[in-house]
């Protein structure tokens, strides 16, 4: 038996931090499921989404705000209090960049949605599917295996994200004569391509924790 596991077996089960991270890994899948389900919809049947996804954006603050306090108040933690901090916050980077690209959606008045923008949420909610197994897997860190597979799968995620973002920009700037429209639809590009990126980076915190208790 390692040491690590030693010092598992003897610290007491965690009830505090990793029910905060199912939180917010919950959190974060639905506002991911929801923006892929607003671009798939006529322009006037996505207000009622979009408000969802700022609701679930502002929760997943309140989810980080509580996992500090609980940082501050407690001595013994499940894995380093850095990375504890990392984890949450990069997963509300994540929700933050899913929250921008709806939030430029409906302030651009974007009609008209691309196989691209349709293309990269699906991707983004690809990735925080498996963000959030990954996620429930650290409550036991006997199945590194499964938090390692995860973290793979969103890379390769992240990086067909890449492919479609550029090949989207590349056709903007070939079609698009409105300069108002190019701006628009970069924007938006940009922020959902961003959002792969921030799940990228989750999984690299994850990969980490997972190395040193393995």
């Amino acid at each position: 038996m390692s040491l690590n596991s030693i010092f598992q077996f003897l610290v007491p089960k965690d009830k505090k931090f990793f029910p905060l991270f199912e939180q917010a890994t919950t959190n974060l899948v639905q506002l991911a499921s929801h923006l892929h389900e607003a671009v798939n919809l006529p322009l006037k049947e996505r207000e009622a989404l979009f408000q969802k996804i700022d609701e679930l954006e502002q929760r997943g603050e309140e989810i980080t705000r509580e996992t500090n306090l609980e940082l501050s108040r407690n001595f013994i933690t499940p894995f380093d209090r850095e990375d504890i901090h990392s984890l949450i916050t990069s997963i509300d980077n994540v929700a933050d960049n899913l929250q921008g690209a709806a939030s430029r959606m409906r302030l651009y008045h974007v009609d008209k949605i691309t196989k691209s923008i349709r293309k990269m949420t699906e991707i983004n909610l690809e990735a925080c599917l498996k963000i959030e197994s990954a996620v429930k897997d650290l409550n036991n860190l006997n199945n590194v295996k499964n938090i390692t597979s995860a973290c793979s799968k969103i890379n390769k995620l992240e990086n067909n994200s890449d492919v479609v973002y550029n090949k989207a920009i590349f056709e903007i700037f070939e079609s698009e004569t409105d300069a108002i429209n190019i701006i628009k639809y970069k924007e938006v590009l940009s922020v959902l391509e961003t959002a792969t990126d921030k799940c990228k980076s989750v999984a690299s915190v994850l990969e980490t924790i997972a190395v040193k208790h393995s």
